[in-house]
């Protein structure tokens, strides 16, 4: 059965340093289900491909990791 990759972007607010940008990154790769991942420090933003059927987990890990790197960083998750 072929999994599906989906690409999203979210928006991420008062994400402070290009330094914390790369932590992140590297930590969310991780996550399973985690096709692709680029966390961009001037975009303020998070591009991701996530399979289709980790969707959900992967988001709320996502959250709680960068919480984690930057606790007064905020992602939109829509």
């Amino acid at each position: 059965e072929e999994s599906m990759d989906m690409k999203k972007v979210f928006k991420v607010e008062d994400l402070d340093c290009a330094n914390c940008a790369a932590k992140m990154e590297r930590a969310i790769e991780k996550i399973e289900g985690v096709e692709s991942v680029s966390v961009s420090f001037l975009g303020q933003k998070i591009v991701m491909e996530i399979e289709d059927r980790h969707y959900d987990q992967v988001v709320r890990q996502m959250v709680d990791v960068c919480k984690k790197v930057e606790p007064d960083c905020r992602i939109k998750v829509s």
